[in-house]
């Protein structure tokens, strides 16, 4: 899934380490005060006063009862906006794709896919069958898109992927309507769950989906060094060492743990992975060793801040998180193409 062309000459910029430690404190602030955003703005505010007693375990009161519901939210809003912030980072780096992101890959809807046919004709009940059933669904339309992206003259060029990507994302989720409706038993907690969002959020399931997660960071954070090396390109990569064929498999592997183990937990949330990379390295350039961990925190920062704008829009109702990000991914989608003057289309 190589470009065609080398990347823009304008995005190679060197940033200075004291640029990137500059960026990194503000974006850490950033995170820590849309994280107190979350807990203190919903359906009805609360006072700072029931913030710092809820933490200490009471829940006597509306306030406190809120902010104890809010903080597990919060946290999986920043656990899954991190997971798919960085899997579209390494997605890009190994496809070499700009327009590369779980959602536009379909390879969230192909997670979402499986875990509706196992639990609509399987019976599936475990929330940790969920996450393995999501990785292997998304595993398998991950090579799906890119086998199809790969058909014809050119191969799998990053906007044939694309368009394979989308159309594959557009079937999957007709079969996952296809699937729930005619179940009423189902189709009343998948309804919600299929647009994605993290109003579920709990400590039991953070903790259920956490191990996964956290061997999809170690093994895309590792592969940092090496995604530097297949920037250059295949022969380079292989010149200076690099075994390009493993170390794709091994970072690919970490983003779809990621993609499949968020979609279970969360659901499938579209354009994180795609819109956090391309503003990351705006920041901080195009040194993995510093877009992964940047791209994790503006994942985070992105998908708590649609949940608190969700919430705080429509009081006293929800706008689930993966209908803010879309609204904010699909113009950035449209100017990625228009930028990268597809034609191929």
């Amino acid at each position: 899934m190589a470009l065609d062309r080398p990347p823009d000459a304008a995005l190679i910029v060197r940033r200075p380490a004291r640029v990137r430690v500059l960026w990194l404190v503000v974006l850490v602030m950033v995170l820590a005060v849309l994280m107190a955003a979350s807990v203190v703005f919903g359906s009805r505010d609360v006072a700072w006063s029931d913030v710092w007693t809820a933490l200490g375990g009471a829940d006597e009161s509306l306030g406190q009862a809120a902010v104890a519901k809010r903080i597990p939210r919060t946290l999986l809003a920043v656990t899954v906006g991190a997971a798919l912030g960085l899997s579209g980072a390494v997605m890009q780096g190994v496809t070499r794709n700009p327009l590369a992101d779980p959602g536009i890959l379909g390879i969230n809807m192909g997670a979402s896919l499986a875990v509706v046919t196992a639990v609509a004709f399987f019976g599936l009940a475990s929330p940790t069958g969920y996450i393995w059933v999501a990785m292997a669904g998304a595993a398998g339309s991950a090579v799906f898109v890119y086998t199809v992206g790969s058909l014809g003259r050119g191969g799998a060029t990053p906007f044939k992927v694309a368009l394979a990507g989308a159309a594959t994302s557009a079937a999957f989720a007709s079969l996952v309507s296809a699937v729930v409706l005619p179940r009423n038993d189902i189709a009343g907690g998948f309804r919600l769950w299929q647009i994605g969002g993290v109003g579920g959020g709990s400590y039991e399931r953070i903790g259920q989906v956490l191990p996964f997660l956290a061997a999809g960071f170690a093994l895309c954070l590792l592969s940092a060094r090496a995604l530097n090396s297949l920037a250059l390109g295949d022969e380079l990569a292989a010149g200076l060492g690099e075994r390009v064929a493993v170390v794709r498999a091994v970072a690919a592997l970490g983003a779809v743990v990621l993609c499949g183990a968020s979609t279970a937990v969360a659901g499938p949330i579209g354009f994180v992975g795609l819109v956090v990379p391309h503003a990351c390295r705006l920041l901080v350039g195009v040194d993995h060793r510093w877009l992964l961990p940047f791209s994790a925190l503006a994942g985070a920062a992105l998908l708590t801040a649609a949940d608190v704008v969700g919430r705080v829009v429509a009081r006293p109702a929800d706008i689930e998180v993966g209908i803010v990000t879309a609204l904010i991914g699909g113009p950035f989608f449209i100017h990625i193409v228009r930028r990268q003057k597809v034609r191929e289309l």
